[in-house]
């Protein structure tokens, strides 16, 4: 078995989250691989997450993010997200109240439209599967229906809030990031909506 330094530990730490002892255990057995102990983590975190999904998350907090581009002038963007997890205990922790903070960041940011794909309406799925039948017009059947399929995985990338890229880090989505947090906290951590304004839009 390979020697697991405490320095290759807390720098997986750093990286991904992770506990101290979980981070050891995915180095040792990616036989000290950073980026496959990374891969290894990241899959047992959702796999962690989707244990926990079954328990209801009726606490959390309300998190607002004003964002001005200039210090010397009043915010133009303005975000609430609605963070929720299973106890009053968890939603008072520091690492859960940074979490809501990065998560509404990332909202001002991207401007997604959705928390999630399954919350993308139907005739909203089927529009975009004309356009880009549309625009595939002239190829094979089965390369239209492969096309399709990928631009409509770059539009849940685009418009839902768990399939984006992670702001911070573009190597994990949004969705990973509360996966992770609900591992490390042992409680379901879900993003339930969020608002955005900005001045002079609709």
């Amino acid at each position: 078995m390979t020697d697991i330094n405490s320095e290759d530990v807390k720098r997986l730490r750093d990286a991904t989250g992770a506990g101290w002892m979980d981070c050891k255990r995915a180095l040792q057995e990616a036989d000290g691989d950073f980026d496959r102990a990374t891969v290894l983590l990241r899959e047992q975190h959702k796999a962690d997450a989707k244990k926990l999904s079954s328990r209801s998350a009726g606490e959390g907090i309300v998190d607002a993010y004003l964002h001005a581009p200039d210090p010397n002038l009043p915010a133009k963007v303005g975000v609430l997200v609605e963070l929720n997890c299973a106890t009053d205990f968890v939603a008072k922790t520091e690492r859960f109240r940074d979490l809501a903070r990065r998560v509404a960041q990332q909202i001002a940011a991207t401007q997604p439209a959705y928390v999630s794909r399954e919350d993308v309406p139907g005739d909203v799925i089927e529009k975009e599967k004309e356009i880009y039948r549309k625009q595939a017009e002239g190829k094979p059947a089965n390369v239209v229906d492969k096309i399709v399929e990928g631009k409509l995985e770059k539009f849940y990338e685009l418009m839902c809030l768990v399939d984006q890229p992670y702001i911070r880090d573009d190597s994990k989505k949004v969705g990973e990031l509360l996966d992770e947090a609900s591992a490390e906290l042992k409680e379901p951590v879900k993003v339930r909506r969020f608002a955005y304004f900005k001045v002079g839009a609709e």
